[in-house]
């Protein structure tokens, strides 16, 4: 149980993509972490695009960077609303200056442009957002997954296996750095 110890955040909003939460959750929980849903909204509960609910455990606007050793955002319709809420992007933007690992899959970037710790890192997106990435600065890789120091980026959920390979082994060298 590589992650066991570990607090990762996964954050969304209405309308989130079932599999790029979905996968994620489980195969952290499975590594050993403890995966907490933070929402954005007001709600206590968010349906993804096809209607899975998930029941959010922290308001983002009750947590603290601090509390989290990593950070997830899903795709689909639900990063347009969380780049919308400050609260989000503080807590996106602490976790960076924090160096602890941001992993963002399909139209997550645009949560990591608004946030605006993207511009002069390589990062990898869903096709129809590369220009977003291109033009906030981001060095775009067509790769299924693409890691700069803390930062973890992948195009789409038939690349969630390569995904949370690079989750779990940017938590676990996480564990590396805060043991020394």
């Amino acid at each position: 149980m590589e992650l066991a110890g570990k607090r990762i955040a996964l954050l969304v909003a209405q309308d989130f993509e079932d599999s790029e939460a979905l996968y994620p959750y489980y195969r952290l929980q499975e590594a050993g972490a403890e995966v907490a849903i933070v929402g954005v909204g007001g709600t206590p509960v968010v349906a993804s695009k096809h209607s899975y609910p998930l029941t959010i455990d922290h308001a983002v606007e009750d947590v603290e960077a601090d509390a989290f050793d990593g950070l997830i955002i899903p795709g689909g319709y639900s990063p347009d609303r969380v780049r919308a809420s400050q609260p989000a992007l503080d807590l996106v933007r602490r976790m960076d200056d924090a160096g602890k690992p941001i992993a963002a899959i399909c139209h997550a970037g645009w949560v990591l442009i608004s946030a605006r710790i993207i511009s002069g890192r390589r990062a990898t997106c869903y096709h129809t957002i590369k220009d977003d990435l291109v033009n906030a600065g981001a060095l775009y890789e067509d790769s299924e997954v693409v890691v700069d120091g803390n930062l973890v980026t992948a195009r789409q959920p038939a690349d969630l296996p390569a995904f949370c390979r690079e989750l779990i082994a940017s938590f676990s060298r996480q564990s590396e750095v805060i043991e020394v």
